[in-house]
């Protein structure tokens, strides 16, 4: 089987490409997945369907460590084992829309993301992914990469997602290796178990090493973005600050 190259796209060159029901390949691009989910993902997902996250975790999600890095990689269970069916997927369409994963939004898109450590920058490129089966390619609707990506609502998930990249940049320099066990539970819950550690702080307080305001501490009890990035940050202590 021939594999697909993606091209790079500048963000102002215009290409075809529109998906809808109209077009005869509607739905095919929700089978055989891979899907993995980011935590900004997963707080999106979680949250629109009413779920705290252990729940939505358990239900819709499996996890397994990357053996290089140690680290949680989730990824979305499908609706059945044949043709790997996104369990969100009616003969309607998505039934999570409004919510769905950055890698749909993107889609025909693939993102791609640097880091520079001196600055925090991440300067991202994108590349085209035209696949055979797929028709959208054949309408007469145009835009730019930055139009599809306004369009689609990216930029919140971008700068969510940029934000991992960087904590898994920085992993690679200073904790290169496979994380230990009490590492990689800790890595779970602070990205992909939110509600786990709310709850552990609510009731034990401030993560050790972090300076919380009590604005701050407020927040993350009751917003799952605020929790997100205090998250990362105890993890960032936790892993390469405190262990330097």
């Amino acid at each position: 089987m021939t594999q697909l190259k993606p091209t790079p796209i500048p963000h102002d060159q215009p290409f075809r490409f529109r998906c809808s029901p109209q077009v005869s390949c509607f739905n095919d691009c929700c089978r055989n997945l891979n899907q993995f989910l980011t935590p900004y993902d997963i707080v999106r997902l979680k949250n629109h369907l009413g779920m705290n996250s252990g729940a939505f975790l358990k239900t819709h999600c499996r996890w397994h460590i990357g053996p290089e890095t140690g680290l949680p990689i989730v990824t979305l269970k499908a609706a059945e084992p044949v043709h790997r069916t996104c369990r969100f997927l009616s003969p309607q369409g998505c039934t999570v829309y409004a919510h769905r994963p950055s890698s749909c939004r993107v889609y025909p898109l693939i993102r791609t993301v640097g880091y520079r450590p001196g600055t925090g920058e991440t300067p991202e490129a994108y590349l085209l992914l035209k696949e055979p089966h797929c028709r959208g390619f054949e309408t007469p609707d145009e835009q730019t990469v930055a139009e599809w990506v306004a369009g689609q609502g990216l930029a919140e998930y971008n700068r969510h997602n940029d934000a991992l990249m960087a904590f898994i940049s920085r992993k690679r320099r200073l904790r290169p290796g496979p994380l230990d066990g009490p590492g990689r539970k800790q890595v779970f819950t602070a990205l992909y178990d939110l509600d786990a550690l709310r709850e552990s702080i609510v009731k034990e307080g401030k993560p050790e090493g972090l300076d919380i305001g009590s604005g701050e501490m407020a927040a993350v009890t009751a917003d799952d973005l605020a929790l997100l990035k205090l998250g990362i940050r105890w993890l960032t202590h936790s892993l390469f600050e405190a262990k330097s």
